[in-house]
């Protein structure tokens, strides 16, 4: 992989995306956007990255993001999603979900739609009201779907004052992130090990299905969705384990894979290239995952440094009465085809809170104040 830059920013960074490329269009991602935490003042703000590599009038590289605007964000941003080109959704520690506007032609944001009350463990309203992190969105435009510290699911739509639809005590512990699997289905995870599966189409408080890490009840962080493989999902937890599961059969993880050493706060898998992974740890690493069948003699050496990775791998489901080239390479048993692992940051730093990806571009933000940016990943 190509030079990976490093931009210091002078806030803890929680939470970094990419603004989607409009769809059809050839160009490469260049705009993002961070949120920030435990700081005095929090900020969401958009950065471009300007042409990459080429050397400016004062010498310096042309490649290095560029603050476009930034607003300030009450309380720390707990998750951040795009809703559409112009719009970001910001989930925040105060329990509200807020939607900012960039305004390309002044560049500015704005608020443009709030609910502050979307998450709180007593109710508005009550003298002994208390508000409860909202730990994490997901947006499928016109939806916004919102899970909190207080084991609320909402659904919400861009430009309804109200919530569309709640489940109030959808879990008795912390839900800390959520994905659509398809339209009216949403899967959540929560701080006792469990994925559970939503169907918005039921009435009812209860889920569709329950799946979970048998034994320790670990904490689960993050989980994202298959790209083109519905059924397949990958989950992180307190543990730095990646556990893959195919939703379609049995309540256990397909595979556990030994991973980072402390929490992992995030994975995702490439949106256009999904035997791709990433996954972001409180260890301070960044990890790449390259589970593609093409590569010849794969060997399981670990990158940087030439350390061993180690595989812990649980195959559960029986798949030989698959047609194999249905399966996702993510569903074989990893011991047998090897994943490469690498690690992407030249030196470990405090805890990488968030890792985005969009075709040949990645950027993550960490815990020292510095966003790391590559737009040349598979080069």
């Amino acid at each position: 992989m190509e030079e990976i830059y490093a931009k210091f920013v002078s806030q803890k960074i929680s939470k970094t995306r990419w603004r989607p490329v409009p769809p059809g269009s050839l160009q490469t991602a260049e705009t993002f956007v961070t949120g920030s935490w435990d700081n005095e003042e929090n900020y969401v703000s958009l950065w471009s990255m300007g042409d990459f590599g080429n050397l400016d009038s004062d010498g310096g590289f042309e490649g290095d993001p560029q603050l476009l605007c930034d607003i300030r964000h009450h309380g720390d941003v707990m998750d951040l999603q795009f809703f559409d080109q112009e719009r970001i959704v910001a989930a925040s520690s105060t329990g509200c979900v807020t939607i900012f506007l960039h305004h390309p032609n002044n560049q500015t944001l704005s608020v443009n739609q709030q609910w502050t009350t979307a998450h709180y463990h007593t109710g508005p309203g009550s003298p002994s009201y208390s508000s409860a992190p909202c730990t994490g969105i997901v947006c499928n435009n016109p939806e916004i779907v919102t899970v909190g510290e207080d084991g609320r699911i909402n659904l919400f739509r861009a430009d309804h004052k109200e919530a569309v639809r709640t489940i109030d005590n959808a879990d008795s512990s912390t839900l800390h992130a959520v994905t659509f699997l398809r339209t009216p289905e949403i899967l959540t995870v929560n701080s006792i090990g469990q994925l559970k599966i939503w169907d918005f189409r039921q009435q009812g408080n209860e889920p569709s299905q329950i799946l979970s890490l048998t034994g320790d009840r670990v904490p689960l962080h993050c989980v994202d969705r298959h790209p083109n493989q519905q059924h397949v999902v990958a989950t992180g937890g307190q543990d730095g384990m990646l556990s893959i599961w195919d939703v379609r059969q049995g309540t256990m993880p397909v595979s556990l894979l030994k991973a980072h050493e402390a929490e992992m706060w995030e994975v995702h898998f490439h949106p256009s290239n999904p035997d791709h992974l990433f996954t972001c740890s409180e260890d301070g690493s960044l990890w790449h995952w390259d589970a593609s069948t093409d590569v010849p003699e794969k060997s399981s050496l670990f990158h940087q440094g030439g350390r061993t990775s180690t595989f812990l791998s649980h195959s559960i489901s029986n798949q030989a009465n698959v047609h194999q080239s249905l399966i996702s390479s993510w569903l074989t048993d990893p011991a047998k085809d090897r994943i490469e692992i690498t690690s992407l940051l030249p030196n470990r730093t405090l805890s990488v809170n968030s890792l985005d990806v969009l075709g040949p571009c990645l950027v993550c933000g960490t815990d020292a104040e510095a966003i790391y940016v590559t737009r040349q990943l598979f080069s």
